[in-house]
């Protein structure tokens, strides 16, 4: 029996101003499944991330994200749609002249958080939720690599999310932490959040399974095969 779909398309071409990046797309993402973006750069994986957080416009075929319809959101009612999303980068992408605190709570205000008491009890949970329950007093260069990835999850753990879109987020990291991301990242699916991945690691994949979406030839499959044999 199936589940609740969170991200539902059908027949979507995907569009970087006039050039058409991924064709005919029809594809299904229920909450709590963990998914793995695959394929060369340039085979549409972040369009395709932008497109469903609407920084892409959906100008052909029907697309619904958390119950928003892409192709005829209004202006306005984007800011809703991307509180229902968290999104991770490969580079972090940390305020560098504030504190941990003060990127969580630049990002709480900026989305409608109120009142001193809730904000700081919101930073508190989600720090706690990614390990590092007592770092948010420190400025971003005092991290490693993996403690910056850590609060760039926390942030974008902060609104709730049903949806985690990370694109290549452990791509700036060493093998070792990386494991301890993806960790990371699995147990937030399993808390019924939709976790999308773009990742080039295939070892990761290996280590984590999940469904996986091959971008390729300006389309999307389903290999039989997960990911390639180890060599």
């Amino acid at each position: 029996m199936p589940g609740t779909a969170i991200i539902e398309l059908n027949s979507v071409n995907i569009f970087q101003k006039r050039h058409l990046v991924l064709s005919n797309i029809g594809l299904r993402i229920e909450k709590g499944e963990m998914v793995y973006l695959v394929g060369k750069n340039g085979s549409g994986k972040s369009s395709f991330l932008k497109t469903l957080y609407a920084e892409l416009q959906l100008k052909e075929g029907k697309g619904e994200v958390a119950g928003f319809p892409l192709e005829s959101i209004k202006r306005r009612r984007i800011p809703y749609l991307r509180r229902k999303i968290g999104i991770v980068f490969q580079d972090f992408q940390l305020l560098t002249d504030r504190t941990v605190k003060d990127n969580l709570k630049f990002v709480m205000k900026a989305t409608g958080w109120k009142g001193k008491k809730e904000i700081e009890s919101g930073i508190e949970n989600v720090l706690a939720k990614v390990g590092l329950g007592n770092k948010g007093f420190k400025m971003p260069h005092e991290l490693s690599g993996g403690e910056q990835q850590r609060v760039a999850i926390a942030r974008a753990l902060l609104n709730d999310p049903e949806i985690i879109l990370a694109d290549e987020p452990t791509g700036n990291l060493d093998p070792e932490t990386s494991i301890e991301i993806m960790k990371l990242l699995v147990s937030i699916s399993q808390n019924n959040v939709a976790v999308l991945v773009a990742t080039h690691d295939y070892e990761l994949i290996r280590k984590f399974p999940g469904r996986v979406l091959q971008f390729e030839n300006e389309t999307i499959t389903e290999p039989e095969r997960t990911i390639p044999p180890k060599a």
